[in-house]
């Protein structure tokens, strides 16, 4: 869940910001993006090598994908059904 304390998303959120600053400046190439995210997996499974660990890290990206869905895509849904009509 990425609803973590205020306090400790302090110590990420500028190191985030600088990213997504060098991100924006190259148009956000999805490859890039990827890159980013698989070399941040690939630190939390290298740290504890255990197939156990894979299936952590497979979850935390399943569960970031879910909520990126709930969160971005369902309200851009609900507003393109209002404006053009359900299926």
């Amino acid at each position: 869940m990425p609803y973590i304390k205020n306090t400790a998303r302090e110590q990420y959120d500028g190191a985030i910001e600088n990213l997504i600053f060098t991100l924006e400046k190259n148009e956000f190439p999805g490859g890039h993006l990827n890159y980013i995210i698989s070399k941040l997996c690939n630190a939390k499974f290298d740290a504890n090598r255990k197939y156990s660990e894979g299936e952590s890290v497979i979850g935390l990206l399943e569960c970031a994908k879910q909520e990126f869905y709930r969160r971005k895509l369902t309200p851009l849904e609900d507003e393109k059904i209002k404006e053009n009509g359900d299926v």
